[in-house]
């Protein structure tokens, strides 16, 4: 592991660690400086009140959209649409294969 992946970035979709959204999924929008990051994921947390954030409370996800990516850097904002369906984007593409693997889990207990 190299140290890039311990760089947020902006896009990026994180798992939040610790806190009353714990387990949950949000995206980067902002990183404040190298403790903090600002995230949304555009239904509870919209664009305009993001969560102030300590980087090690959350997981970084091998997942940046390019979608909001580009967004943020063409406007400076993103729309709360935008970041629902980059997180729904990504629970399709990355949570649906931990989901195979969970049914496996479950086949082999009632086994």
């Amino acid at each position: 592991m190299n140290e890039d992946d311990s760089i947020p970035l902006i896009g990026q979709v994180v798992r939040i660690m610790q806190g009353r959204e714990a387990g949950q999924y949000a995206i980067i929008i902002k990183v404040v400086d190298d403790r903090y990051v600002l995230l949304a994921d555009g239904e509870k947390r919209k664009y305009d009140r993001p969560k102030k954030k300590n980087i090690s409370h959350i997981e970084l996800m091998d997942y940046t959209s390019p979608e909001v990516q580009n967004s943020l850097l063409e406007t400076g904002r993103v729309t709360n649409g935008k970041l629902r369906y980059a997180i729904a984007k990504f629970a399709d593409e990355v949570v649906t294969d931990l989901k195979k693997g969970d049914q496996h889990d479950g086949e082999r207990r009632c086994n």
